[in-house]
């Protein structure tokens, strides 16, 4: 079953649904397994695999040591031997320990084969700011993952969405980095989003990777962004709609492959093309979501797009300062009313 939109009136967190996504799959594939940092007893920090170690036993929901390089080392191995694990990297700012099996290897190895050897694992891990946890534990980057050939790139930003992706992750056979915003898990500890609690079909299903999803449909100008950004955009959607401003909200879901057809329809619908991104300004999601726009089809622009990002500075840690940098509510809004002339 492949599904988009949710039809059940269940309801979880995203974080929940995270892990009905996986225990389905391991329920189904005696070939699913998990590790990493935390995932058995703790169950996730983020709760990204609360109660997988009782329901499975510790052969299938491994804690590891402290070492990112040798669990995922581990992982592509069992992949390669036809194995399917899922390597929980706890936070995307750590990849830097571990980046030569992640893109020298886990990436590579189908391509050096000749297409002869598949890698179907999946690594999950918690992206972005906005609960003052620094410059090492506050960064997105998936636009780092993005630029590197040979992984496929997903970020939810729903329920319904995470479970989704989840399933259709753990069964393709291509690596998958599966990013997920700790401020669309639902959790008690962070900041109230009453988005992250949605609902979610009980019934196994694939959310198409590489495809993106139009969440509300508008007239004036198009917000192309995903993940705790999409929350952001909608609210300011629903705000700017009294003032007569129509806005477009496309969720990405996937940045590799990046669905640039939606994008590109999206924006000829409305003629105005904001991007709002939580990982860095330059070289990054926003530029190219931009260039492929204007490499299409630039006759659709009424107007110079503009982006929203996170300057080229760490996240700082001071609350204040933190929000000032994040691609926060007021900046969404005041761009997106430059842009219409408001």
């Amino acid at each position: 079953m492949t599904v988009t939109e949710a039809p059940s009136r269940r309801k979880l967190s995203t974080a929940k649904a995270m892990v009905e996504g996986i225990a389905q799959e391991m329920e189904r594939d005696p070939s699913v397994f998990l590790l990493g940092e935390d995932v058995g007893s703790y169950g996730g920090i983020f709760s990204s695999t609360t109660g997988l170690l009782d329901r499975f036993g510790p052969q299938r929901v491994m804690d590891t040591p402290i070492s990112e390089t040798g669990f995922i080392g581990a992982a592509i191995g069992a992949a390669v031997e036809g194995m399917r694990p899922i390597a929980e990297l706890m936070f995307a700012d750590f990849f830097g320990v571990c980046m030569d099996q992640i893109y020298n290897h886990m990436a590579k190895i189908h391509f050096e084969s000749g297409g002869n050897v598949k890698v179907p694992m999946v690594i999950t891990t918690a992206v972005g700011g906005g609960y003052s946890d620094g410059a090492q534990h506050s960064q997105c980057l998936w636009g780092t993952f993005a630029h590197l050939p040979g992984m496929k790139v997903v970020v939810p930003s729903t329920p319904a969405d995470a479970k989704g992706l989840m399933i259709s992750a753990i069964r393709d056979d291509n690596p998958v980095v599966y990013m997920f915003h700790k401020g669309v898990m639902g959790l008690p500890w962070m900041a109230k989003n009453p988005r992250s609690v949605a609902p979610v079909p009980e019934e196994e299903y694939e959310v198409p990777i590489g495809k993106a999803s139009v969440v509300r449909q508008g007239r004036d100008v198009s917000i192309v962004t995903l993940s705790l950004s999409v929350h952001h955009a909608l609210d300011v959607a629903d705000e700017l709609a009294g003032d007569g401003i129509e806005c477009e909200v496309v969720d990405l879901r996937s940045l590799v492959p990046m669905d640039t057809d939606t994008i590109l329809e999206s924006v000829a619908r409305t003629g105005r093309l904001v991007v709002v991104d939580e990982d860095y300004l330059s070289f990054g999601l926003s530029g190219e979501v931009v260039a492929r726009v204007a490499e299409r089809d630039p006759s659709v622009l009424k107007a110079p797009p503009a982006r929203v990002a996170v300057p080229d500075v760490p996240i700082p840690y001071a609350r204040s300062l933190e929000y000032a940098v994040l691609p926060t509510h007021a900046r969404i809004r005041a761009a997106v009313e430059e842009m219409v002339g408001a």
